[in-house]
């Protein structure tokens, strides 16, 4: 189970460290490493975080403290890795690093799936919502082409030739109106089914880290 966790998790957090300079000048110059280490230990980054630091303090002339940096990991890790936060984390989509001590992880990983169960809940009625949305702008525009080719039907000149391919395109319309329509009404249904699932899982999963 770890493997797996930690596989889709890692490319989230990823995603959060961006390219910015993690440490700024004055940080650097600071140089509370055992502060700086826990902060990060704290927050679920993984130790390599200190070879970002040392890239970013690096420009400053800053050389990093390497055994104050991992003492203060160590500790913030502890902090990190605790049933209460695992179910954070996961519920809220955040990545995990696999930081956390073999005597702990286990518990950590529990809770972070079971987390996790919630996020994806929640994920799936907002997506349903998404395609509500989507379907629904869709059957607007369609109204509007129907209605615009409708006044350009009753429009006075026109040849039998060119009011016979202007009702075919209304047919046309009018047939992917009703497709986008029953899109529309299933993702309705969709959403119904997600808002309920949503609502017990969150009640029996938080239920447990009360």
């Amino acid at each position: 189970m770890r493997n797996v966790l930690c596989a889709a998790a890692l490319a989230g957090l990823a995603v959060g460290l961006g390219s910015c300079a993690t440490m700024s000048e004055q940080q650097c110059l600071a140089g509370d490493w055992s502060g700086q280490g826990f902060s990060d230990g704290a927050a679920g980054y993984a130790m390599s975080r200190l070879g970002e630091h040392a890239q970013a303090c690096g420009r400053h002339g800053v050389v990093p403290d390497d055994a104050s940096y991992r003492a203060g990991w160590s500790d913030g890790v502890l902090r990190y890795c605790t049933v209460e936060n695992g179910f954070r984390v996961g519920s809220q989509g955040g990545g995990y690093a696999g930081v956390c001590p073999a005597g702990v992880e286990r518990d950590f990983l529990v809770a972070y799936e079971d987390g996790r169960v919630i996020h994806l809940a929640d994920a799936a009625v907002s997506e349903a919502r998404g395609r509500i949305d989507s379907n629904g702008a869709r059957l607007e525009e369609l109204d509007d082409k129907i209605e615009a080719k409708q006044r350009e039907l009753r429009a006075e000149g026109l040849s039998d030739a060119e009011r016979d391919a202007i009702r075919n395109r209304i047919r046309e319309l009018r047939r992917e109106r009703e497709d986008t329509e029953r899109e529309w009404r299933r993702a309705q249904r969709e959403l119904d089914d997600a808002e309920e699932r949503a609502r017990d899982v969150r009640w029996r999963m938080e239920s447990r880290y009360r």
